[in-house]
């Protein structure tokens, strides 16, 4: 008997296109677009099935979009008597984690992420931050390398997705440098097409945005176990749940550990539940001895269909 976790993707997963094929395919899907269109007052669908490649790439886009798409994919998944025992999102993911939950409502997490992404396209001028993977160096080397960068201005690690890839976040100049410096150490350094420098200390500058948006909003208990990007760790209660969306905007991810508590806890099924595969790569370079798959449309829905007639059976 397996034991499920749902994984949802974060930003920098979205394509053009992404989760068409399911809103053409099933209602549940069709659904979740229609009424995200409603609710942002804009055909937000017709970007993300045929827009422009640049276009949804502007954080304020992309965001709601990721969680959209995702949400949509989750809705089929149901509808196919598919469902997690555990939860946990990449960043932004934790949103769609959360609906997922029944900790928020979709209406709710779209206004959410929609406002979130303003706050933080306005928090640092455009060129002035950046981001980078650092592949090939432990944590604690690339945490020295940002100290020896500080003079260029603000550096850190911003994510600490899985074993030899850690992504840092701050001021360009820095970034840059840490990028010349882990180089210079053979190790791999691709700056990410991002405006915005997520999960550092930039970003503290929305904290209060942050928690005035939140404050109204009703958050419930989570129905399924949730894992915190912030501490790694499970939440439970509604309004630290609130605490932690806050401090993740300006805090690094965890997502190594946060997967390592699942593991240990005897989750063996990981599910990426949206538009990509960068979690299920993840998981993969994490542990070997799990599956871990994702569905984004029809042909890896009808996988993962097949893995479960292959053996694989959960409860719901």
């Amino acid at each position: 008997m397996s034991k499920c976790a749902f994984l949802f993707p974060g930003q920098g997963a979205q394509y053009v296109g992404m989760g068409k094929e399911m809103a053409e395919n099933y209602p549940s899907a069709k659904a979740v677009f229609e009424e995200a269109d409603e609710l942002l007052g804009y055909k937000i669908s017709k970007i993300i099935f045929q827009g422009e490649k640049k276009d949804l790439r502007k954080t304020e886009i992309t965001q709601p979009a990721v969680l959209i798409t995702s949400i949509a994919v989750l809705a089929v998944l149901r509808e196919e008597g598919i469902y997690p025992e555990g939860l946990a999102g990449l960043s932004l993911g934790e949103y769609s984690a959360l609906v997922c939950a029944g900790v928020i409502s979709f209406s709710d997490a779209l206004l959410i992420v929609q406002k979130r992404a303003q706050y933080m396209q306005e928090a640092v001028p455009l060129g002035e931050g950046g981001m980078a993977a650092i592949l090939g160096l432990s944590p604690e080397e690339v945490r020295a390398l940002c100290k020896e960068s500080m003079s260029y201005g603000h550096v850190e690690p911003a994510n600490y997705n899985c074993p030899g890839q850690i992504v840092i976040a701050g001021h360009m100049k820095a970034v840059k440098e840490v990028c010349r410096l882990a180089k210079e150490k053979k190790a791999r350094a691709v700056v990410l097409s991002v405006s915005v420098p997520f999960h550092c200390r930039l970003l503290f500058t929305i904290k209060e945005k942050m928690v005035n948006l939140l404050r109204d909003i009703s958050f419930k208990k989570p129905d399924i176990p949730f894992v915190s990007n912030v501490y790694a760790d499970y939440l439970w209660d509604p309004e630290e749940i609130k605490r932690a969306l806050v401090t993740q905007v300006y805090s690094p991810v965890y997502w190594e550990d946060s997967m390592r508590l699942l593991l240990k806890d005897g989750y063996d099924l990981f599910i990426e539940t949206g538009p990509g595969r960068v979690l299920t790569g993840f998981m993969k370079k994490i542990s070997r001895e799990v599956h871990a798959i994702h569905v984004e449309d029809r042909l890896t829905l009808e996988r993962l269909k097949k893995l479960f007639k292959g053996g694989v059976t959960l409860d719901s």
